[in-house]
Formats: structure tokens, C-alpha cells, sequence
């Protein structure tokens, strides 16, 4: 049933889960479900236009939630010294989060020591003693080093990643001494849910399977009341994670024409397979006769997949075969022109009957050469 993202985010408070996995495609609205479900709560009290009051309503939300989402990484800019290119600096904007985190929590060294393991230990993240900017050098092996490099999109999306996570530990740590009075701090003592989004743009698989399993060993030495919801975008993050924390509850968040949502549960205890939800959103489609062009993508993402599985070097080599002339010339054509459109106006462009007819003719052909299963689907 179609939902808001207020009452989803009532259905993940009220689960008695200690963690929570939901998978959604971009667009699907995981980062605004994360803040529904931080003013859920911790909703906020004060005049926004109040500095000192908004730094209580700060306080106030990270005694019962912490969250991480792509709000997260917008308070890191840089500058790129455009006029003498030599001081390029990874800006913090001033907020009360990094503030607390570095300084309070005083978890700099511990988020550079990760972001070294996930990256390499040559690279050095330096904070300013005010903590409102960070430079990037890296050693070389003749005990010299280059200062004021600009890292790349993923690294740095790391680094963020990595402040959160060393007081994530802390937090852990520190709530797994059961009595309050033995704690070094009372800080997390009312804390009650981690919540976070997508910590893995840009990573390669590699360092992405690395922190998929760290975050899942550090979720599973939690000992506390304290509940996390960790949702993705990316298939090979929710595939680890599931395997890693086999009883955690999953599911599917997606996004319906009329503008509300669903959370579908994932009732087996299997890993999530991402090309079957693929094929399940082709199975509705045809169904309900609403196949659009992203369905293309959608089918060359599963041939993309199998043919790797079954040692294709192409995936065009699984398309229906025409005899003497090879892979189905059209099929072929209209997945990769359909998947690399450089228009805009083609993304929305009304597909014609053919086209849907391809969508059919191809699904089918998956299901029956390469023993893809028939999925149930509803007509909502």
C-alpha cells in the first residue's frame, strides 16, 4: 500500500528490529527519508532565525539520532585556489556537527587513521587548528611529499564518511558499558537510532565491500538498545550488508507515479538479488502497461550481469540470435541507443508499441533461455 514518507517512516520507527536495510533506486527518496525520520524523533522546537536556538535544536537531535545523508557531505567544499593553484583546501562550512565531532569528540586523528586504511596510508588529511579547513598531501617513497593535492570525488566522499564513522565507534563503545555510571561519557546515554544514507558514493567495489563489512562487524558489536536503519542505491553494498547481517529486516523502497511511496519487506532471509528486482520491475511494467525508456537500462544492466556470470565477453551475445547475421540487430540498437541518450527530451519520450513490444519479446527471452523465474506482480 502507498504511503507517505512521514507514515514510512512511522512503520521503521515502530519495527522492534535492531537493523534495518532498504534498498531504493536514486530519485526514490532515501535522503528525504532520512530527514522525515529525524524530525520524527527529534522534531525540531525553535524560530529557525535563532543561532543559539537552532544549536539546542542541534544538541537536541544528536541525543536521540544520529544520521548521516547527503546533506552530510554538502558541509565540505573546495577551494581550489583558481589564481595560484597551489593552496587547495577541502572547506568546512561552519555547523555545529564537525564542530562537535572534531573538537568535542576530538575524533580527527581517528577519522584520518580510516580514511588512510580505505585509501592509502601515504595520503595525509591535515585540519587547521579551527577545524574549518582540511589540506591533502601524499609522501612518496624518497621521503619527500606533494602538499596541497585535490583528491578525488570518491576519497573524498570517504573522508566525510570517515568522521562519522570513528564517532560512530565511539558511540558504540562507549553505550556498551551497560551501567550509565561507569560510562567515560553520558553524552550518548538517550541516544536511540543511527541513521544512514548512502555512505558509498563514488567508492570503488573494492574499498565499498571493505566498508560494507566494517560497518556491518561494527553494527553487529553494538550491545546497546541503540536500532540502525542504513539505506543504498547500490546493489553490491545491500548485497554485503545482507550477508553480513543475516537478521537484519529488509526492504525495497520505491517511488510511485502518484507521488507516494511503498516499502515492500523482503520476507526471505536470502541476500538481495539485484537483477531480480530488476526483472521485477520489468514483470510490473509490462503488466500494467506502463513501460517507459529506463526499462532498456534495466535490460542491459541483466544481460550485463548474466553474461558475466556464464563468461560472455559481450553481452550482446545473449540477445535472441538472428541465423547467419548474429545477435538480433534491433534489440541491439534499441538497448544501446535507449541506454546512452544524450537528450533530455528522449528520457520522457512516449515509447512506440514496437518498442514496448521489444521490452516484452526480450524479457521473455531471458526467462526462457537463461531460466530466470516467473515473478509474482500486482497490479496496483
Amino acid at each position: 500500500m502507498s504511503k507517505t514518507l512521514t507514515q514510512i517512516a512511522e512503520d521503521l520507527q515502530a519495527s522492534d528490529k535492531k537493523v534495518q536495510l532498504i534498498y531504493a533506486f536514486n530519485g526514490s527518496g532515501k535522503t528525504r527519508l532520512s530527514r522525515e525520520f529525524k524530525e520524527l524523533i527529534a522534531p525540531k522546537q525553535s524560530d529557525a532565525d535563532d543561532q543559539d536556538d537552532d544549536q539546542d535544536d542541534d544538541q537536541q537531535v544528536r541525543s536521540k539520532i544520529l544520521y548521516y545523508n547527503a546533506f552530510t557531505e554538502d558541509l565540505f567544499y573546495w577551494d581550489n585556489d583558481l589564481e595560484g593553484d597551489s593552496e587547495r583546501k577541502l572547506i568546512i562550512q561552519p555547523n555545529d556537527y564537525t564542530q562537535w565531532a572534531l573538537v568535542k569528540q576530538g575524533q580527527d586523528q581517528n577519522a584520518i587513521g580510516h580514511f588512510q586504511r580505505y585509501t592509502n596510508e601515504k595520503l595525509t588529511p591535515r585540519f587547521n587548528p579551527a577545524f574549518s579547513e582540511v589540506t591533502f598531501s601524499f609522501e612518496r617513497g624518497d621521503d619527500q611529499q606533494t602538499d596541497n593535492i585535490k583528491i578525488s570525488k570518491g576519497e573524498e566522499s570517504n573522508f566525510i564518511w570517515c568522521i562519522f564513522y570513528a564517532v560512530l565507534e565511539e558511540v558504540i563503545g562507549v553505550l556498551n558499558v551497560a551501567d550509565p555510571g561507569d560510562r567515560e561519557t553520558n553524552d550518548f546515554d538517550d541516544l536511540e537510532y543511527i541513521f544512514i544514507d548512502d555512505p558509498v558514493s563514488s567508492l570503488d567495489d573494492n574499498h565499498l565491500i571493505q566498508l560494507a563489512v566494517d560497518l556491518a562487524v561494527l553494527i553487529k558489536s553494538s550491545e546497546s538498545e541503540l536500532k540502525f536503519i542504513v539505506t543504498t542505491h547500490n546493489p553490491l553494498f545491500f548485497n554485503v550488508l545482507s550477508n553480513e547481517l543475516g537478521r537484519a529486516k529488509k526492504h525495497l523502497l520505491s517511488k510511485e507515479e502518484s507521488g507516494t511511496y511503498e516499502l515492500t519487506d523482503q520476507e526471505t532471509d536470502s541476500p538481495f538479488s539485484y537483477h531480480m528486482f530488476l526483472m521485477y520491475e520489468l514483470d510490473k511494467a509490462i503488466l500494467t502497461g506502463q513501460i517507459r525508456k529506463y526499462h532498456f537500462n534495466f535490460l542491459r544492466n541483466i544481460f550485463e550481469k548474466t553474461s558475466t556470470f556464464l563468461g560472455y565477453k559481450k553481452w550482446v551475445d545473449l540477445l535472441p540470435q538472428v541465423a547467419g547475421s548474429g545477435p538480433n540487430p534491433y534489440a541491439s540498437r534499441i538497448i544501446n541507443i535507449s541506454s546512452h541518450s544524450k537528450h533530455a527530451g528522449d528520457e520522457v519520450r512516449e515509447l512506440t508499441d514496437p518498442e514496448k513490444q521489444m521490452v516484452k519479446f526480450l524479457v521473455d527471452h531471458l526467462r526462457e533461455t537463461y531460466g530466470f523465474g516467473q515473478l509474482e506482480t500486482e497490479n496496483d
